[in-house]
């Protein structure tokens, strides 16, 4: 059974930073792309950050670019979001998402989820 565990979510303040991190099991991923996503209330689900196993090439919303840093540790099977200089609007659900191929963007891509960690940043 293929499973995403996030951890690391938290209420801080704005310019704070917090680590969140996904554990994934239950398949080999080595060939997935593994990305994070947010959804605030009442709005669509975001893409944030994703990254590929194999080569390490990232990518990234322009909203969190240079804020945000997405690494894995492949041999723990686990993909960890750094946010620095957190705002309010960053204040979201943030989901990790393991994707088989596609637009490294789209949550149709994605083809396992986790549930979900809060992150609440306050002004």
């Amino acid at each position: 059974q293929v499973q995403l565990v996030e951890s690391g979510g938290g209420l801080l303040q704005a310019g704070g930073s917090l680590r969140l991190s996904c554990s994934a099991s239950g398949r080999t991923f080595s060939s997935y792309r593994m990305g994070w996503f947010r959804q605030a209330p009442g709005k669509e689900r975001e893409f944030v950050a994703a990254t590929t196993w194999s080569n390490g090439y990232s990518y990234y919303a322009d909203s969190v670019k240079g804020r945000f840093t997405i690494s894995r540790d492949n041999a723990k099977n686990t993909v960890h979001l750094q946010m620095n200089s957190l705002k309010p609007e960053d204040t979201a659900v943030y989901y990790c998402a393991a994707s088989p191929g596609g637009t490294h963007s789209s949550p149709l891509s994605y083809r396992y989820w986790g549930q979900g960690t809060q992150v609440t940043v306050s002004s």
